[in-house]
């Protein structure tokens, strides 16, 4: 259980879901490691936050554990989603834990958002990678299926063509060094730039590896030059007030825990935040 999850299913604001994929990882695969290990680690966290002057235990979050994953991914995806759908038809925040990022595609469906925000080392936008329409490479291209608009932080990675891509009028990019110099208003600010509209419905999907390597190892496809924890922790609570969904991705057990202690931070910094509304 995700420490403080202590709420009932029925009386839940906010429902955490595991989604154990760890099928298309490019580089060092073990994603399916990553909901046990942001719940261990996430157990040092103290429960009292002084910023929001809240406990994580009063905020009704309930952990209703793992959705066992299987190869076929675009038939995961389809439960996942009808899973996850339940959740935000009984009117309750989801808060998925990967996993590889391909699972991010359920959460956007069950939300269908206007808005689609994600914190990524990678663009994400191919249509497919080595063949496979359903590679991890290709969340943010599914994610603009149902969304409007998708504004990404923290990208440096990418190909010719997704660099392309990401100049077309539905992307929004801001750049580590943008984060690094104006902080989290340079995120705030592509978000108003991105709808116009007050009741637009937003997701937000953390990919672990949006930060630097340096802090955040366990992760499959490393790229230097990231976000720092601190970085990550100012974007989340500022996107959190406007979200409807959030996940935090790609954590996998090749470091300490590093990338585990990292995401439940940021999920519970999305949970404080979000309470706040």
């Amino acid at each position: 259980m995700f420490p403080g999850a202590t709420a009932d299913r029925t009386d839940a604001d906010y429902v955490v879901v595991g989604a154990p994929l760890d099928r298309s990882t490019t580089f060092q695969p073990g994603t399916r490691f990553g909901p046990d290990r942001i719940r261990r680690f996430a157990a040092s966290f103290e429960d009292y936050d002084h910023h929001t002057d809240r406990h994580f235990s009063d905020l009704g979050v309930h952990d209703a554990g793992d959705l066992h994953a299987w190869s076929d991914a675009a038939a995961y995806v389809d439960f996942l989603a009808g899973e996850l759908t339940d959740v935000v038809d009984d009117g309750a925040t989801p808060v998925l834990v990967g996993g590889e990022h391909t699972v991010s595609v359920a959460g956007v469906r069950a939300v269908d958002p206007d808005l689609f925000v994600c914190l990524d080392a990678h663009l994400d936008l191919r249509e497919s990678f080595d063949g496979d329409p359903w590679s991890h490479a290709c969340v943010t291209h599914r994610a603009l299926a149902a969304a409007d608009h998708a504004v990404i932080v923290g990208a440096r990675a990418g190909s010719e063509r997704e660099w392309a891509r990401a100049r077309e009028s539905d992307v929004s990019l801001v750049a580590p060094e943008t984060v690094r110099d104006r902080g989290a208003v340079a995120v705030e600010e592509a978000v108003d730039a991105a709808v116009d509209d007050p009741d637009a419905t937003t997701y937000l999907s953390v990919d672990i590896d949006a930060a630097d390597p340096s802090v955040a190892p366990g992760t499959g496809t490393m790229e230097p030059g990231g976000l720092s924890p601190r970085e990550m922790r100012d974007v989340v609570r500022a996107v959190a007030p406007m979200a409807d969904g959030v996940d935090v991705v790609e954590v996998n057990d090749r470091d300490d825990g590093q990338a585990a202690t990292l995401g439940g931070h940021l999920l519970r910094a999305f949970v404080f935040a979000h309470a706040e509304r």
